[in-house]
């Protein structure tokens, strides 16, 4: 394997998003993946006959196109998805939906609550009270939001015509009292087989914890290293479960994002590219188990 990304110094990301953003035009999209995939995941793209995850992402990428996915990463639109197929119960309430940043009624947000760029990843301004709010800081976060393209640079394609809007939602937190634990699975055909739980990115230290559907920790690590202290299994696990398998029927993967709140389940989000398929897997075994359950469709 080579160096993983993210423990590249600031200087050699700046370095290699300058190359990848100076050649992307110059590029097919297939060589263009090919030169991303070998220097972010360390070995070469096998398009012709994938077997790692990683390496199906990217086939999903150019030959499985669905628009009706748009609907399902936007994080307006993915709400009405989710009640279509299990109702309201799951959907965290909306407090405000906005064209533009010039429009968002600020004055008439309560004094918690978590606003974000519909077609963003990451973007995310947390108010926990308000009287301590940086309405000039929130600003900067949402301009900033979404204008990395993740179809232009990662050909993440149902982001490709997402409305560039801001949606506000109610403040959550778990039974810790200061953060949200997000619980993400993997689902291939509308069956969870893996998740792990990102922990820690309200202390600016993400931990990523794998498990496999049986809840037993597993010996893995993706993008960032495991937490001090394992989380332990919800007690309505199950159900999250079932709410997982209802949302990614038919679909060849999906990874479900999910929140557990004082035993009550909440739709996160919904995203076809984990990582974009660019970030490897330590051990690299763990590519290809993930990789076995993604069955390409036939085209």
């Amino acid at each position: 394997m080579n160096i993983e990304w993210f423990r590249l110094s600031h200087w050699k990301k700046i370095f290699w998003n300058r190359i990848t953003t100076y050649s992307r035009p110059f590029l097919t999209d297939k060589a263009y993946l090919k030169f991303i995939f070998k220097h972010r995941v360390g070995y070469p793209l096998n398009l012709d006959a994938p077997q790692t995850y990683n390496e199906k992402l990217q086939w999903l990428k150019l030959n499985d196109i669905h628009p009706e996915y748009q609907d399902m990463v936007d994080k307006a639109t993915a709400k009405s998805y989710v009640a279509s197929i299990l109702g309201d119960k799951y959907v965290i309430p909306t407090l405000g939906l906005w064209d533009s940043i010039d429009d968002i009624e600020w004055e008439k947000l309560p004094e918690q609550f978590v606003i974000k760029a519909t077609g963003d990843s990451g973007g995310v301004y947390i108010c926990q009270d308000k009287n301590k709010f940086n309405k000039s800081e929130a600003i900067k976060k949402l301009k900033n939001a979404g204008l990395v393209s993740y179809n232009f640079f990662n050909l993440e394609y149902p982001y490709k015509n997402v409305r560039r809007r801001y949606i506000a939602e109610a403040y959550m937190e778990d039974e810790s009292g200061f953060e949200l634990k997000d619980y993400k699975f993997f689902c291939f055909n509308g069956v969870p087989r893996f998740l792990f739980v990102a922990t820690g990115r309200q202390q600016n230290d993400t931990r990523f914890d794998f498990y496999d559907t049986a809840f037993n920790h597993l010996p893995l690590t993706n993008g960032h290293a495991n937490a001090d202290v394992w989380p332990t299994k919800p007690q309505n696990f199950e159900e999250m479960l079932l709410v997982a398998e209802k949302l990614s029927q038919g679909i060849p993967h999906v990874r479900v994002d999910l929140y557990n709140i004082n035993g009550k389940i909440y739709f996160g989000e919904m995203t076809f590219f984990h990582w974009s398929g660019f970030v490897p897997f330590e051990p690299v075994e763990w590519d290809y188990k993930f990789g076995e359950y993604l069955q390409l469709p036939k085209v």
